[in-house]
């Protein structure tokens, strides 16, 4: 029996790519993004508190401007209030020693004429008597006629009241230096000697010679009021 012959089968017909495809740019491979991890730092150590600070930095001032005994409230403030910041309280403790012996450092004593001289007016102004007399007297062992020596030593006699002794001094000075008879009326520390009729005729106007005093312009020292003392 002879096989039925049918149509063949229709030829797939291959076609070349086309010039598109071949330049087709490939995508990209995707690749994992890394997440990025956070490393813990280690934490920074705390800075000192800042009313120690503060304590500090008041003591530093003070001890600038010699305020030694300010400085050394404030450099102990830190010591005491805040042992913990042991960095600052290091630095505290250098300088306290160092404010502590400036206060502890003994002035030096006045050695030249003027030198006393402007200690024994200080003194005098701030009611140390005693210091003052002292002062003016190791001048009058110098030089037994200098005229501001024996009006300071004057004034200190009348502030104690002791009229004869103050009259005798003041009468030595306007010997030397009769235009210090103004200064003498118009000193407060002189106001007992004002009952005197001796002391008003003794510091009336002086004549118009007179011997040079032993200090330039008059026996001159600062004075300060009543209500100042």
């Amino acid at each position: 029996m002879a096989k039925r012959v049918g149509p063949s089968p229709a030829k797939v017909e291959r076609r070349a790519p086309s010039a598109d495809l071949k330049t087709r740019p490939r995508a990209p491979e995707r690749h994992a993004v890394p997440i990025p991890v956070e490393i813990p730092h280690p934490a920074s150590p705390p800075g000192p508190a800042a009313e120690a600070v503060a304590h500090f930095q008041r003591a530093m001032e003070a001890m600038q401007r010699h305020a030694y005994a300010d400085a050394v409230r404030a450099f102990q403030a830190v010591l005491m209030g805040f042992p913990g910041e042991r960095a600052l309280v290091e630095r505290a403790r250098v300088y306290l020693a160092l404010c502590e012996r400036e206060l502890n450092r003994k002035p030096a004593a006045p050695k030249t004429i003027e030198e006393r001289l402007t200690a024994a007016t200080a003194a005098l102004n701030n009611g140390d008597d005693a210091l003052a007399e002292e002062l003016a007297r190791s001048v009058l062992g110098d030089d037994s006629k200098y005229d501001l020596a024996l009006y300071l030593l004057a004034a200190v006699h009348a502030r104690r009241n002791d009229q004869d002794e103050a009259m005798s001094l003041l009468a030595k000075v306007l010997a030397i230096t009769p235009e210090a008879s103004a200064q003498a009326r118009a000193d407060a520390d002189f106001e007992s000697l004002h009952d005197l009729d001796a002391f008003w005729t003794l510091t009336e106007a002086p004549a118009s010679t007179s011997v040079p005093s032993t200090s330039p312009g008059g026996p001159r020292r600062g004075r300060r009021s009543r209500a100042e003392r």
